[in-house]
């Protein structure tokens, strides 16, 4: 079964200092190039193949998606919109979300999902 892996954009472009703030879509869409390598091999403690999808809000919205990476603008707030794709997903295959922020990780967990920080994606 192809599990679901969802990224919080905002909080993983966030946790790598590389001047992001200067161009979010741009470091929107470096992290969505990032991603692709893991459709297959999947990521730490995540077994691949993987349905990936990026979820961005704000200034990073525009990222147009590539094969293997769905990108799905938040139309508000991109915690909500992520819950929201858990609890779609709840029960009937296996999601991951990666993010570092707590309130988002406990809604995920409310929802059936769990979390992983974004070090499984950018390395320690």
């Amino acid at each position: 079964m192809v599990t679901l892996l969802i990224v919080d954009g905002a909080n993983v472009v966030g946790s790598v200092p590389d001047g992001w703030w200067r161009d979010r879509r741009g470091a929107a869409g470096r992290l969505r190039d990032r991603l692709v390598a893991y459709t297959d091999s999947g990521l730490p403690g995540v077994a691949g193949p993987l349905e990936i999808v990026l979820v961005l809000e704000g200034a990073a919205r525009g990222v147009p998606p590539v094969p293997g990476v769905r990108v799905d603008e938040a139309p508000g707030s991109g915690d909500d919109r992520i819950a929201a794709l858990v609890a779609e997903a709840a029960g009937e295959r296996p999601c991951v979300v990666v993010t570092a922020d707590r309130g988002l990780r406990e809604r995920v967990a409310a929802a059936g999902g769990r979390t992983i920080g974004p070090r499984a994606v950018y390395g320690p």
